[in-house]
């Protein structure tokens, strides 16, 4: 074998691993997304039992008793998920709002599809909401 085959046999075997590698990426990026993002109120409250009952071994009778324990647990969880997810919102709208303020018109719209690029990743079932942008904020001239 020459010199020149092996290094072009290197060179392809790097190739397809690294494109094996982002393929991996994308694929486990795409899957996990609404892990993260998505809501998950019945799936916590399964998690909960699941681990419960196998850590601790529970009959059924227990579970009976703590289902609804674990159920308002659940509940709770994700009213607190909501409320935050909410206040995080908020706090990015105001201070886009300020900064709009200062930047000019085109990088103002630059700003709106940003906001509009985030609005489709994080909240995709939604679709477009009615938030305040930068271009309807006033600026102080």
């Amino acid at each position: 074998m020459n010199r020149a085959l092996k290094w072009k046999l290197i060179a392809g075997f790097v190739l397809v691993f690294l494109a094996g590698g982002m393929t991996g990426a994308f694929i486990a990026a795409s899957q996990t997304h609404h892990l993260f993002f998505g809501p998950y109120r019945g799936a916590i409250s399964d998690r909960i039992r699941h681990r419960l009952s196998a850590q601790l071994r529970l009959t059924d009778e227990q579970m009976a008793k703590i289902s609804p324990i674990i159920d308002k647990t659940a509940t709770q969880l994700e009213t607190i998920r909501t409320e935050t997810a909410r206040r995080v919102h908020e706090t990015f709208a105001e201070a886009h709002r300020e900064i709009a303020a200062d930047l000019t018109p085109e990088q103002r719209s630059k700003l709106q599809a940003i906001e509009e690029r985030h609005r489709r990743w994080f909240h995709p079932m939604h679709g477009p909401r009615a938030s305040p942008s930068p271009e309807a904020s006033p600026s102080p001239q």
